[in-house]
């Protein structure tokens, strides 16, 4: 789960890392009153869950209280990347003088958490690693040690020289590894982390993603979901209980379980094809999750097949199958479908989809290249 950046300077401020003042606000007025009261220069910035704000023209400096107002007035309502701006973060702008990267995020390959420091920090950072991979340097955390205090400095030296610089970067990783365990983040980044002309260092971008799986033990990070600014497929996959998310290819996929769920677009992948999205519908029968599933996927135009890869555990096959049948007869799709029903009870789900004319595959590579072949045209 995103949250914005305003949301996030509040969590950072909660762990001790030094960020500006800042307030969220939904109208140019407001950020007039805002500017007012800072007294200074500020900096309008869009609240949206996407990157490149600054690039699109939703980030701008205010030198005074009547640029934040005009600013404002463009920002909000401006349209990023599909999400339209509905609120702006006023913040107290800074004296720059260097900017670097930091962020912790979970490295799969060694299934540890990761530091990650660069130099180089500011809106370009992607292109910093495509393109000078060298000036970006990684900590492995392990898990049950954390990040321990020799780590921080040596990733702080491989920003600055300066040594009392230095104490105060050490002192604000370690504060971030903190939010980021405390809080079950997926990702915590600072973008720029700044030093100012005084010598001081300060977070003045700040970027949470939280763990969805483990939102049940921070009842309050719900509140901080902003429904709004989410993909509409996704958000609706959500509050039907079903894991969902958008790719770019062009086979639909609904499978039950997550582990078969990834096997499956692998396998999409491995013939040549690109999976149009990942959709794990769990270990149900009910018709109304299948329905819901195929909804989503046909809402999307790049989509030509859709694969059902159904494995019936402690599912029955033939409940699935009944589910299946219900869901056709109700959506009656228009683009081709291609299913395959293993385990529990698998001849009788067979049985039960030739009754209404669905001939179901006998494995998933089958299933997977019928449904690619299916998908192109003649």
């Amino acid at each position: 789960m995103k949250i914005h950046e305003y949301q996030a300077r509040q969590l950072f401020s909660e762990y001790g890392i030094p960020v500006p003042r800042g307030q969220m606000v939904t109208s140019p007025e407001e950020v007039r009153k805002v500017a007012e009261t800072y007294g200074r220069a500020v900096m309008v910035k869009a609240q949206v869950h996407v990157g490149g704000r600054g690039k699109a023209g939703g980030i701008k400096f205010a030198p005074t209280p009547a640029e934040a107002f005009k600013h404002a007035s463009k920002i909000l309502g401006m349209d990023i990347k599909g999400l339209t701006v509905k609120k702006v973060l006023v913040s107290e702008a800074a004296d720059i003088e260097t900017e670097a990267y930091v962020g912790i995020t979970i490295d799969r390959a060694s299934r540890r958490p990761v530091l990650i420091v660069s130099a180089a920090g500011g809106i370009d950072i992607e292109e910093v690693a495509r393109k000078t991979p060298e000036k970006i340097v990684r900590v492995s955390i392990d898990p049950l040690l954390g990040l321990l205090p020799y780590q921080a400095r040596e990733a702080a030296f491989a920003l600055y020289r300066n040594i009392d610089t230095v104490r105060q970067a050490s002192k604000i990783l370690v504060q971030l590894w903190e939010c980021f365990v405390k809080e079950d983040c997926s990702l915590a980044e600072i973008n720029p982390l700044i030093t100012n002309p005084a010598g001081e260092v300060w977070a003045i971008d700040a970027k949470i993603n939280f763990d969805d799986g483990a939102l049940y033990r921070h009842p309050n990070a719900e509140s901080m979901r902003d429904p709004e600014a989410e993909d509409e497929s996704e958000r609706e996959a959500r509050q039907a209980g079903l894991s969902f998310v958008n790719l770019d290819g062009s086979i639909g996929c609904i499978v039950n379980g997550a582990g078969l769920a990834m096997a499956t677009m692998d396998l999409v992948k491995y013939y040549g094809a690109q999976p149009a999205n990942f959709l794990d519908i769990g270990g149900s029968s009910n018709p109304d999750k299948v329905v819901t599933a195929m909804k989503i996927i046909l809402r999307n135009p790049h989509v030509k097949a859709i694969l059902i890869n159904i494995f019936g555990g402690i599912t029955r096959g033939d409940d699935v199958a009944r589910g299946l049948v219900t869901a056709m007869q109700r959506m009656k799709p228009k683009v081709p479908l291609v299913i395959r029903i293993t385990g529990t009870n698998e001849d009788l789900a067979r049985d039960i989809l030739e009754e209404v004319g669905l001939k179901a595959a006998s494995s998933m590579s089958e299933a997977v290249q019928r449904a690619i072949a299916v998908s192109r045209p003649s």
